[in-house]
């Protein structure tokens, strides 16, 4: 087979004809107006061109279906779908040209063609909730003119055929959504084919043998334009293989725009699913996929008040899996916060691909570098760049979206990467590729030309660093997280300053509440809860003063070198006032202060981690923490970093929860420049303020 890279990057022609069908449709939208805001105008304009579309495909055989059905009502399903040609049928007599032969009986017959569909039409019709609609446009007039003017759009096969009928539904659903959702089931398309081409560029030839049959997911396929555009290119390598595409979607609008797409293109729409990635069981279990290629939402929530009913117990069941049998079954290693799931898409992702299979995977930037060392979110980064399965990351600018102009990255993963790739991953700063669109779409304002696409590919494929691409060891982004401490070295002082420190001792704070006490007292009649809460506090207040009153009557010049001295010292002070050890020790720490001067505490007790160590006591009140990279010796980076400053330091290192990982994608990239001089900065000012003295000279005269 000859080498199928030699064909890349691909394009598609961007010459094909749509504006004509597409500002008709359009146009019937103004028809609209009063009966809907602007806003809802595509809950009927997106199902009537899918409709419109799939009738023009039936017609041909409509009345042979009919006739058959007519005949005997309990002719399979397989025999219908094999007589009309498609994977859908309608055995109803109306279609949306005979159904204006009788406009007074317009709504119940414009029902019974939508009954007659099979089940698959009949699902993207409940899904998209057109039903409800109906009787909306019946009631104010509006049936009759929509189904005459979308009957009289030629959509037939014969006359547009499937890619253009693609552009056309795409350009439809981008001007019906260019609002806050937009983004959330719109890729736009060049960035689709980055996201392709990357994928292909390094994918195993195996892959594309004559008769092989490829399979791309999108988890989070939205209307499926991802998976539609992904066919599309790969189809122009011409080797012979085959492509089948796996959707999930939870959105019962999108999912319903989804299923259409797929039967519009005549792909098998039962692989298009109305499913919860994150929640439900996976649809295909037994299906390893060649390529993953997915947009997942930013910030979605996996738990807490603000996720799906179901989603959060589901997600941690299947962590709780992957764990209990250590990895052979689940997908989530670990997981994160529970604002943003888009990490938990990632894990789903690769958990999907074959052994030698590829992904491309869209993000925000929090997933590079969000979480501390023992976070969902490190741990998960931790697990990917430790099996090695990142292969690059590429960085696009912002205003690329239609409801965003946030940068985006593009994660290229690969369970199969090239010698020369193993145990690497290459960064490409691409923030610069673009080109400005004549009229901005929504908050796109930018777009990816062929020219920028090609070049971001050569970076690629070349993979040598330059100004735009870096290459690091995996080990780059591992590291552990040391606690480091100082020795406890405290002087300590009993003066009126102090004890006002001791005042906001935690448990001394909460002893007595002046605000909560006076509401409880003028609170008239009070619950047994609340005169029990009341009396608490005025005990509380006792105690307090107490405290405060037994410590100031120790008030001296003289300061504590020896801070276990000067803890037994309080606890002499406090006599009979019942405090615990931790109490007092809280209080001997707000009335001291760190001073090197100060006896270093020891102690023969034996070493403990972040306590004790070669006899000496550490201070938990200088616990600190230090990143230290895999690649780097720990001494050599304490000598340098830690020791010039604080030499008496200590570090220990967690072995359960000292490792971690972070991808600080954009500090690769900085490069400093320096601020103006102050000097031009003031000559620049003084000739703004000459400038303006003037100008008001002028206005004075005027």
């Amino acid at each position: 087979m000859p080498n199928f890279k030699n064909k890349l990057p691909l394009f598609q022609k961007n010459d094909v004809q749509i504006s004509n069908v597409v500002n008709t449709v359009w146009s019937i939208a103004n028809t609209l107006r009063g009966a809907y805001r602007a806003d809802k105008y595509r809950d009927v304009i997106i199902p009537m061109f899918v409709l419109t579309r799939l009738e023009a495909a039936l017609l041909p055989t409509k009345d042979e279906v009919v006739a058959l059905y007519k005949s005997n009502p309990n002719t399979p399903e397989k025999v219908l779908e094999n007589k009309a040609g498609y994977k859908y049928y309608n055995v109803s007599p109306f279609t949306l040209k005979n159904l204006q032969n009788d406009p007074n009986a317009i709504e119940e017959n414009f029902i019974a063609y939508l009954d007659g569909y099979s089940c698959r039409v009949k699902d993207i019709i409940e899904n998209l909730k057109f039903k409800e609609e109906v009787h909306t446009l019946a009631q104010s007039g509006r049936l009759f003119t929509v189904i005459k003017k979308f009957s009289e759009i030629d959509l037939s096969p014969s006359s547009v055929d499937s890619m253009v009928m693609g552009y056309m539904f795409e350009d439809i659903i981008r001007r019906f959504s260019e609002n806050e959702e937009a983004g959330s089931h719109y890729t736009p398309r060049e960035v689709i084919a980055l996201m392709v081409n990357l994928l292909l560029i390094e994918a195993d030839e195996d892959l594309f043998v004559d008769k092989k049959e490829l399979k791309i997911l999108d988890m989070a396929a939205g209307t499926g334009g991802m998976l539609a555009t992904a066919k599309s290119y790969i189809r122009q390598l011409d080797t012979g293989a085959t492509v089948r595409l796996f959707g999930q979607e939870v959105l019962p609008e999108t999912f319903g725009i989804g299923r259409a797409d797929m039967l519009i293109r005549q792909e098998d729409s039962d692989y298009f699913v109305k499913a919860d990635t994150l929640k439900d069981p996976d649809p295909f279990p037994d299906t390893k996929m060649s390529f993953v290629i997915a947009n997942p939402p930013f910030g979605q929530s996996w738990g807490g008040k603000d996720a799906d009913d179901g989603v959060e117990d589901a997600v941690k069941e299947d962590h709780n899996l992957f764990t209990s049998t250590k990895g052979r079954q689940g997908r989530f290693v670990a997981t994160p916060g529970t604002g943003d799931a888009q990490l938990l898409f990632h894990l789903h992702g690769l958990a999907k691909l074959e052994e030698n299979g590829r992904a491309a995977i869209i993000s925000n930037g929090s997933p590079l570098f969000s979480g501390g060392t023992s976070s969902g979110e490190s741990q998960i980064r931790r697990y990917i760049l430790e099996n090695d399965l990142l292969e690059a990351i590429v960085a696009l600018p912002g205003q690329f979206f239609y409801n965003t102009d946030i940068g985006i990255y593009i994660w290229i993963y690969n369970k199969n990467k090239s010698p020369e790739r193993q145990n690497k991953v290459q960064f490409i700063d691409a923030t610069d590729e673009f080109v400005p669109l004549r009229k901005s779409l929504g908050k796109k304002r930018r777009e990816l030309s062929q020219d920028n696409i090609r070049q971001i590919l050569q970076w690629y494929d070349d993979f040598k660093e330059n100004d735009h691409v870096k290459i690091f060891d995996k080990n780059e982004f591992l590291y552990r997280e040391y606690t480091v401490m100082q020795p406890l070295q405290r002087r300590g002082w009993i003066t009126e300053e102090t004890i006002e420190k001791a005042k906001s001792v935690p448990f001394l704070a909460k002893l007595f509440d002046e605000y909560q006490y006076r509401e409880l007292l003028e609170m008239e009649p009070r619950s047994a809860k609340d005169e029990k809460k009341l009396q608490d506090f005025e005990a509380g207040k006792a105690k307090q003063e107490a405290i405060l009153d037994a410590l100031g009557g120790g008030i001296t010049e003289d300061s504590f070198p020896n801070f276990e001295s000067f803890v037994q010292v309080i606890k002499d002070l406090l006599g009979d006032v019942k405090v615990t050890p931790a109490n007092i020790n809280a209080l001997a720490l707000a009335m001291s202060e760190l001073d090197k001067t100060a006896e270093v505490i020891c102690t023969k007790k034996k070493d403990k981690a972040n306590e004790i160590a070669g006899g000496i006591v550490y201070d938990k009140t200088t616990k600190d923490s230090e990143i230290v990279k895999l690649t780097e010796d720990v001494e050599d980076y304490f000598a340098r970093e830690v020791y010039p400053h604080v030499p008496d330091a200590h570090y220990w290192f967690d072995e359960e929860k000292g490792y971690g990982a972070e991808i600080p994608f954009t500090r690769y990239f900085y490069q400093y420049q320096a601020p103006e001089s102050a000097e031009k900065l003031l000559s620049e000012f003084y000739e703004l303020e000459a400038e303006l003295q003037t100008f008001l000279e002028e206005l004075k005269y005027d």
